[in-house]
């Protein structure tokens, strides 16, 4: 059974976005390796793209219009899962 946190990304796969999917998959499971449980791709239809972390909507292409910045998801993902994790070059210094 994997650990939590989960990630969800659902994604239209009538619009071709699984591998937009799976790269930020990757993104996310290589900077949170020791934070994420799991990161899930769900095949939907309709032009939908959704993140959720543990359960909570984090990013809807429908709301926010287009596709998350990788910078901006790792960020939201942070914010959720370790708070304390500094993002490196991907996270503007004050």
């Amino acid at each position: 059974m994997p650990q939590s946190p989960r990630v969800e990304i659902v994604y239209c796969r009538q619009c071709g976005w699984m591998l937009r999917a799976a790269w930020m998959a990757q993104e996310l499971l290589t900077t949170f390796a020791a934070e994420l449980g799991e990161v899930a791709l769900v095949p939907g239809t309709g032009g939908v793209f959704q993140i959720r972390v543990e359960g909570e909507l984090v990013w809807d292409r429908a709301v926010q219009g287009g596709f998350p910045d990788v910078r901006e998801l790792k960020r939201l993902v942070r914010d959720r899962v370790a708070p304390h994790k500094d993002l490196g070059h991907s996270e503007p210094k004050p």
